[in-house]
């Protein structure tokens, strides 16, 4: 028999494994739920585009319609072939209230317009829009007697250009003088008169933003069309007529844009 060791054996130590999990993207501390909250973010900001859309008036429609269809086009309604410069304008007969409105509070940014404002006169007519500058006994837009424009009168003008400038629509521009007749020299008359302020009234608005082709006529009716004729020498006869014309012609009364004139069905 071998002899017992003076020592006791041990047991060998046991082993101890240690398992470390690797941090994963797993669960909501992923991702993914970024992106699919970004597409609802732009679901609902799309909603809310079309409900504003469906809200807006037909004017705001027509324009973001015709920029989407060509963003590089002219006028207000960006992206259409429509006629003018800038900020242009189309006037039907339906919008030229709102016309008057906007010429009012352009008119308003003159120096002393507060003083000129009674003098200024605009109305609605079956020609377009009439601005008149009414004059007075001694001359406030117009040099008495003369057809140079006093400085309130080329403001007023130049103002006037620069908005008129913006729209499609065709001007016309008229003088008129009361039933007096010319003070000077014989060969010089009220008609002579009448044509030069209109004339200078053009060449002013022209230098300022009205463009040529703009132009449609320029008139002088000397004391024809008096403003008073009751009162046939009154100074408001004196003024001068700048007509906004419609875009599109209104129809006569009683008669539909799209019905032709002279035609009519003849029965059997």
């Amino acid at each position: 028999m071998m002899p017992e060791s003076s020592e006791t054996a041990k047991p060998p130590a046991p082993v101890i494994i240690v398992r470390r999990r690797k941090a994963g993207g797993g669960g909501h501390h992923g991702g993914a739920w970024k992106v699919a909250y970004a597409d609802f973010v732009t679901a609902m900001m799309a909603l809310f585009i079309v409900l504003w859309l469906m809200s807006a008036d037909k004017e705001v429609q027509q324009s973001i319609s015709a920029y989407f269809n060509n963003p590089s086009g002219p006028g207000k309604l960006t992206g259409t072939a429509a006629a003018g410069l800038g900020n242009a304008l189309e006037m039907p007969k339906d919008d030229m209230k709102k016309l008057a409105e906007k010429i009012q509070q352009a008119l308003m940014t003159v120096p002393n317009f507060r003083n000129l404002k009674d003098h200024v006169e605009i109305t609605i007519t079956s020609d377009g829009l009439r601005i008149e500058l009414l004059e007075t006994e001694a001359g406030m837009f117009f040099e008495s007697g003369r057809p140079l424009p006093t400085s309130s009168g080329a403001e007023l003008l130049t103002r006037l250009a620069e908005e008129l400038g913006k729209m499609p629509n065709n001007i016309l521009i008229e003088g008129h003088t009361d039933a007096k007749p010319y003070s000077g020299d014989g060969a010089y008359t009220n008609w002579e008169l009448s044509a030069d302020r209109a004339n200078s009234a053009r060449k002013i608005m022209q230098a300022h933003g009205l463009r040529p082709e703009q132009i449609a006529q320029v008139r002088g009716y000397a004391d024809r069309q008096l403003r008073h004729p009751e009162d046939p020498d009154h100074p408001s006869n004196r003024r001068i007529s700048v007509i906004v014309q419609y875009v599109t012609p209104p129809a006569p009364p009683g008669q539909e844009p799209d019905q032709k004139e002279g035609k009519a069905e003849k029965g059997d």
